[in-house]
Parts: structure tokens; sequence; C-alpha cells
């Protein structure tokens, strides 16, 4: 398989960290977002994804996926050993229930394209990000106190700690205090304490800029 990835995606993170979990190998395709107007907007990545975003996955066979959840479910139907969801049918709800607070309630509003069109348009980025980040991350906070242990829900971990842990990091680059949300801080630090998910972090990768 081939990951077509950003180092400071925390989409590409959430497949990465899945990737590395699962134990499963890849090569790791660079996509720079800012160089040269964007390196996903050249015709020759345009037409592997339309959406002109990372992650994308190349299967063995040429075959694409887009979207990060998307992949995730992907993974977890084909290679479902170890988990990324409980056998619990509730539990699996409440697990794609959070992944959705930051997928659909933060992330879209804070990536590239949108903080780009927001200084065209003579807004604040800053300060729209932070809105989203802290009502997204209030909420998220309430929710996983019902299905916390060590991780988001239980003890194992789920797609909901995959996503979290980049969105962690997202939140401080944007300049948001993280410290009233404890359940969060816990289960951040459990999850970086796996192999998986260190080995996973923007860091970590073959571009990332120091």
């Amino acid at each position: 398989m081939k990951l077509y990835s950003y180092w400071r995606s925390s989409a590409s993170w959430r497949v990465r960290t899945a990737l590395a979990y699962k134990g499963l190998s890849y090569d790791y395709v660079p996509v720079h977002l800012t160089r040269d107007g964007g390196e996903q907007h050249k015709e020759a990545y345009r037409e592997k994804n339309p959406m002109r975003q990372v992650p994308l996955l190349e299967l063995d066979d040429g075959r694409t996926l887009a979207q990060s959840v998307a992949i995730l479910e992907y993974l977890e139907e084909v290679f479902p050993e170890p988990p990324l969801l409980p056998r619990d049918p509730y539990l699996r709800g409440k697990v794609r229930q959070l992944v959705e607070v930051v997928n659909a309630g933060i992330q879209p509003f804070q990536n590239l394209a949108t903080t780009t069109r927001l200084r065209q348009l003579g807004v604040d980025p800053d300060a729209w990000v932070k809105e989203w980040i802290r009502r997204g991350l209030e909420a998220f906070e309430r929710e996983v106190a019902q299905t916390a242990g060590r991780f988001c829900v239980g003890d194992s971990p789920t797609f909901a700690d995959v996503v979290l842990v980049p969105q962690c990091y997202s939140s401080r680059r944007f300049g948001v205090d993280l410290t009233p949300y404890e359940n969060i801080l816990k289960i951040e630090k459990n999850c970086l304490e796996l192999d998986a998910f260190r080995r996973a972090h923007p860091e970590a990768q073959p571009d990332a800029e120091r």
C-alpha cells in the first residue's frame, strides 16, 4: 500500500496511527500542502483525489480510498486485529460519535483551506478556529467522561483515540489551552505511551520540517 500524507496533517496522522497499530507496512508518499501553492493541487494528484486533500490510501491493486474516517473503517474491516472498534454495538456507536465530534465538529473549521479563505475574506482565522476547537473539546470532554477507561472508550484504543491525539496537537498549535480538559489530557498521555501513536507523530515522519 501507499499512503499519500503530509507530516502535519491531522487527518493523515489518524491513518498513520491505525496502520501502525495494526502492524501494516506501507510506502509513505509526501504531499506538501503549502509548497509551490500546494502539491495537492497538481494535476497528477488531482487525478487520484479530486478533493485535493490528504490522506489518500492506494491499495496494492491501484485502487484508492480518500477521507480518513472511510480509510479507518476499511482498515478495520479488512484487518480486524488488533481491533480499533469495541465489539458492543452501543460502544461502537459511542466511538463513532466521538470521532464525529472532531471530524465534523472541529476539523473542517481549522483546516488549511478554511483558514486560507478566511484570510482572503479579511476574517481573523485564529479567533474563528479557537471558538470551534473549544466548543468541540468541551463536548468531547463531557461525552468521554461517560465511557473512558485508560482510553476514550474502555481500556483499549479505538478510532476515538486515533482522532483525539492529532486534535490535541492541532489545538496547541492554535494556542488553545487544554488544561480544562482533564479526561482528554489523561487519555492523550496514555495514547502517547504506545509505540503506534509515537510512530505516527508528525515529527517522526520523513517529510517533517523542524
